[in-house]
């Protein structure tokens, strides 16, 4: 089952419109008319389940050796579930990710900040 097409992602007070681009057995991808911000869901199922919410952007920025020149850069965030086949529910797994979102969401994210600062 895919999730409802488009779906929305809203960066730095934009909100960007990302259609679904490609729809396979194990995964979707939802993609930004510009190609700069791509939204993927994957499933893969083995000893242990994988599940994957991932988003990539991308930008044209200057070059820090060549000020004058543009050059393209791109990042990616993603949250992963890492499940054996058994022994979870769907609503055990929520409640572990509950807890772990209260914990980065937490004063205004300040783990996370923390984290981007390079502390651990």
């Amino acid at each position: 089952m895919a999730l409802s097409d488009p779906q929305s992602i809203t960066i730095t007070g934009a909100t960007s419109s990302l259609p679904r681009v490609a729809s396979l057995q194990n995964k979707s991808e939802y993609m930004s008319a510009d190609g700069l911000i791509k939204l993927s869901l994957s499933h893969a199922y083995g000893r242990r389940n994988r599940r994957v919410l991932r988003i990539d952007h991308s930008k044209i920025t200057s070059d820090p050796f060549k000020p004058a020149e543009n050059t393209s850069v791109s990042m990616s965030n993603y949250i992963v579930f890492d499940v054996p086949r058994v022994g979870y529910t769907n609503a055990q797994v929520k409640e572990v990710y509950d807890g772990f979102k209260a914990l980065y969401i937490a004063s205004s994210d300040a783990i996370i900040a923390k984290l981007l600062g390079g502390e651990s």
